[in-house]
């Protein structure tokens, strides 16, 4: 049995050291929770050496792909917490096309994970009747998640939140109704990147950025570190979008005005 205190150890340094190389993903820029979700999946894995455990991984995609799942959570629906979508669609984007005099806008989601919040925000910016010329950026570490996200095939428990006229007008299924589509329409509005969100520099001038439940494991540090790269990658007037446990706390330091819960605003 691996003991709690072993991701102090250097074999666990290396180990470390060996993930980022493989997956471009830091460890060290997480809380201990993330070093205790790996060696419960070591346990579950009977494996209690590091380098029985990278090189398991390094040898079998299926097994790398379920470490970064079980790490990175890269579980999600469409439309996650329905109410915040609602807001998005009738007064954030309205509110943005009104000051920026245009219908075209920068939208970015940030860790992707396996494509339904893209899409989702695809989707919206198809009903607000925004401009095709700058698709939805998104980006996420995992390069398996976005081959998955490229795919755009999901399972019918993940469209609970999409009201149905929207699944008629933007989806096809197949498998009975079990399997569902997104269709091209919705694809095109989409670009797909890899991205290191702590290491990598950003593009700018966006309008809005989501970076929902991406966070929550990472330490104090990275966060804020990562808060003031989102301020600097905003246009002014643009919003942060967080998820329902990643409250800002210290935001007016970092720059942004408060525009309701989880939703920040760069100051005009």
């Amino acid at each position: 049995m691996i003991e709690r205190t072993s991701y102090d150890s250097p074999e666990y340094d290396v180990f470390k050291s060996n993930i980022k190389k493989l997956t471009g993903l830091d460890l060290n820029s997480y809380k201990n929770q993330i070093h205790r979700r790996v060696h419960m999946l070591m346990q579950r894995w009977s494996i209690s050496n590091y380098d029985i455990f990278f090189k398991t991984m390094k040898e079998n995609d299926q097994k790398l792909r379920e470490f970064l799942d079980y790490l990175t959570i890269n579980v999600s629906e469409f439309f996650r917490n329905p109410n915040k979508w609602t807001e998005l669609q009738n007064n954030i984007i309205p509110k943005l096309i009104q000051s920026r005099g245009k219908k075209q806008l920068k939208l970015w989601s940030a860790g992707s994970a396996t494509g339904e919040e893209p899409y989702s925000l695809a989707i919206v910016s198809l009903e607000a009747r925004l401009a095709p010329q700058t698709p939805v950026l998104a980006s996420d570490i995992d390069q398996g998640a976005i081959g998955i996200a490229k795919r755009g095939l999901y399972l019918k428990r993940q469209l609970i939140n999409v009201p149905r006229e929207l699944v008629a007008k933007y989806f096809t299924t197949s498998d009975g109704g079990e399997t569902y589509a997104v269709n091209n329409e919705v694809k095109s509005r989409v670009s797909f990147q890899r991205l290191n969100l702590i290491e990598d520099s950003f593009s700018s001038d966006f309008d809005l950025i989501l970076c929902r439940n991406v966070v929550i494991y990472f330490s104090a540090d990275t966060k804020t570190a990562l808060y003031h790269k989102f301020f600097k990658a905003l246009r002014p007037g643009g919003y942060l979008l967080v998820g329902s446990t990643e409250q800002i706390f210290d935001y007016r330091k970092i720059g942004f005005e408060s525009s309701g819960a989880f939703l920040y605003q760069k100051p005009v």
